[in-house]
């Protein structure tokens, strides 16, 4: 289902799309508390500097009054039947007539005074514009306004994968102030329903090397009394790394698998030619059986690199990359089928050498020290080459173009 087909009642064309400079979209579930005053500040904001604007609270199913509240504080409520705070974010989104949007909590732990900061950002031309609670990147956090745990370790945790996986020129992934074009939000087709809604937008957008800006900007406690906070530490943090990782194939797959390949090559071949002790250990074949477990794993892990990198792209989950591109070039399936081919006929040639070894010994008992040296990396290329072939054939399905 579309974020347009989520919204209850609401067609945003003939609600005049275009028609206004900015929505402030506010998801909101059971925020009678907050989301009065939340409403009131945004629409002050606005009419302090002339802003031609609206604000909208996208409801996702409030039984504590809270649409009626944000309706008496001047905003327009938007029914969301499907649960998340995505799904709640995509379905004002849906139906906002700004050509800008900021969008920030209904708890209060914002303060919507800051919107006209976000709205200058976006007129210069940028197209994201993130908020920074954290002293990294110029904000602040007041007393009692975040958990511990979330101020010194998650939040700085994950924003510096971003950083570092995604090239995010951003200090704190998870505040929930920022601001976009809806022209820029509707390029980057977003799909998830729950918190990494603010994730994924953050990674796409640094993925497709948007203009993005960052805002200092203040959390304040919120004023909730009657639940606890929607945000579960453990959970959601487990989802954002498990997210991190299925958009990075390279972190989640490619690298380890190097680093796998890598280890068990050099360990193979220290050992093949004989036992090798270091101080008082001895390595030998079964060590040698261990690193060509170690090489196939390891070739497993980068061929799913490539699969997950290939399906992410033909889907435009994430966009066109100029490396993998030449990569799948030079390894095109005639290419992967040579290179299968090579490493069967390895695998082949060192089972007939052993095979003949046995024989002059009258098919009889063999030193299996001796004999592991052989068989071990014949067996190993074997399935190589098995798993080369037919990875070929799978990166061929996978990019084949479909209408």
């Amino acid at each position: 289902m579309t974020a347009g087909e989520q919204v209850e009642q609401v067609n945003p064309t003939a609600a005049g799309e275009g028609a206004l400079e900015l929505s402030v979209i506010m998801p909101c579930l059971n925020e009678a508390e907050s989301v009065g005053q939340c409403v009131e500040k945004a629409r002050r904001a606005m009419e302090e500097i002339g802003i031609a604007g609206e604000v909208i609270v996208a409801d996702n199913g409030s039984t504590d009054g809270s649409r009626q509240i944000a309706e008496r504080a001047g905003a327009r409520v938007i029914s969301v039947r499907q649960k998340g705070y995505g799904h709640a974010l995509m379905g004002g989104i849906a139906a906002a007539r700004g050509r800008l949007v900021v969008m920030g909590d209904a708890d209060d732990s914002y303060d919507f005074a800051e919107i006209p900061r976000f709205v200058e950002k976006l007129r210069q031309g940028y197209e994201l514009v993130q908020g920074s609670r954290l002293p990294a990147g110029g904000g602040s956090v007041m007393p009692g306004a975040m958990p511990a745990l979330h101020r010194w370790w998650g939040n700085p945790m994950f924003s510096l994968l971003a950083r570092w996986w995604f090239g995010a020129p951003i200090h704190d992934v998870y505040c929930g102030l920022r601001g976009f074009t809806k022209d820029f939000y509707r390029r980057l087709d977003l799909h998830c329903a729950g918190m990494e809604f603010a994730t994924e937008m953050i990674i796409k957008a640094s993925l497709r090397r948007a203009r993005i800006a960052e805002v200092p900007v203040t959390l304040y406690p919120d004023r909730r009394t009657a639940h606890g906070p929607h945000l579960r530490t453990f959970r959601d943090g487990w989802r954002t790394l498990r997210f991190f990782m299925l958009y990075s194939p390279r972190w989640l797959f490619l690298y380890p698998g190097l680093l796998l390949m890598l280890l068990g090559v050099a360990v193979g071949a220290l050992i093949i030619p004989g036992p090798r002790r270091i101080g008082r250990v001895n390595f030998d074949v079964h060590t040698l059986l261990y690193a060509a477990a170690a090489v196939v794993i390891g070739f497993q892990a980068v061929a799913f690199a490539l699969f997950a990198k290939t399906f992410a792209v033909s889907e435009g989950l994430l966009p066109e990359d100029p490396k993998m591109k030449r990569l799948l070039r030079w390894f095109s399936l005639e290419g992967g089928l040579i290179v299968g081919l090579v490493l069967l006929l390895g695998g082949i040639g060192l089972t007939v050498f052993a095979f003949a070894f046995w024989g002059r010994r009258q098919f009889g008992n063999l030193d299996p020290f001796r004999m592991l040296r052989i068989i071990v990396p014949a067996v190993t290329f074997l399935t190589m080459g098995f798993q080369v072939v037919m990875a070929s054939f799978f990166l061929g399905v996978l990019g084949m173009k479909r209408k």
